[in-house]
C-alpha cells in the first residue's frame, strides 16, 4: 500500500471522529447528547434539544471536518487520496474511537465529502434530500434517498471511480439507518417536526 494512501486515511479518520455535536451541546451546557432523542451525534439529534443554531454549527462543522482531509489530501497526495480520505472521514463519523465506535449516521458528512470531490454531485445530493424532505417531511428518507442516487450522479458527472467511492459511503449511511429503515417499512418513523424521538 502506497504509504501517502495511509497517510490521507488516518488523517481523514482522526478529523471524521471529532464528535462537534456532543462537543458543542456540553458547552452550551444542555448535557450529553447521546441521552436525548436518538441518541446520535449528528445534527438531527442536536436539533431535539431545541437549539437550531447549535444544531447548524454542527452540520456545517460535521460537513467541513470530511471537506478538510479531502482537500488536503488531494493537494499533497492526489485524487485516489482524496477519495480514501472520503470514506474514512466517513468510518470516523460513523464509528469513532473515542466513543466507543458509536457515532453519527453519517449525512452531514456525505454533504462535505461529496461537496469537496465534486462539487456538482454534492449539490444534486443537497437538492435530491430537500425534495424528498419537503415532500415526504421524512428526514431519514430524504436522506436514503439521496445516498442511493449519489453513485448515479458521482458516475456521470465525473467517473466510474468516484461512484464507486460515493457507493461505499452510501452503503455505510444505509447501515447506520439500518433502524430508519425498519421504521419507514413499518410506518412508524417519525417526521421532521414532530415531537416523538425514537433510539
Amino acid at each position: 500500500m502506497d504509504v501517502n494512501l495511509l497517510y490521507a486515511a488516518v488523517f481523514a479518520y482522526l478529523c471524521g471522529s471529532v464528535p462537534f455535536g456532543l462537543l458543542l451541546t456540553r458547552a452550551a451546557g444542555l448535557g450529553d447528547i447521546r441521552n436525548i432523542g436518538s441518541g446520535n451525534i449528528g445534527a438531527t439529534n442536536v436539533l431535539r434539544t431545541g437549539n437550531r443554531w447549535l444544531a447548524a454549527a454542527t452540520l456545517i462543522l460535521d460537513a467541513a471536518k470530511a471537506a478538510l482531509p479531502i482537500l488536503v489530501a488531494r493537494y499533497y497526495w492526489g485524487e485516489n487520496a482524496a477519495m480514501l480520505a472520503a470514506i474514512f472521514a466517513f468510518l470516523g463519523h460513523c464509528f469513532p474511537v473515542w466513543l466507543n465506535f458509536k457515532g453519527g449516521k453519517g449525512v452531514a458528512v456525505m454533504i462535505g465529502s461529496l461537496l469537496a470531490l465534486s462539487w456538482p454531485v454534492g449539490l444534486i445530493f443537497c437538492a435530491v434530500w430537500l425534495v424528498i424532505a419537503f415532500a415526504q417531511k421524512l428526514s431519514s428518507l430524504a436522506a436514503l434517498t439521496a445516498a442511493a442516487t449519489a453513485p448515479i450522479f458521482a458516475f456521470v458527472v465525473v467517473n466510474e471511480w468516484l461512484a464507486g467511492a460515493v457507493a461505499v459511503m452510501a452503503l455505510m449511511l444505509f447501515f447506520q439507518h439500518r433502524a430508519n429503515i425498519v421504521r419507514l417499512m413499518a410506518g412508524t418513523e417519525p417526521k421532521i417536526g414532530s415531537e416523538k424521538t425514537a433510539k
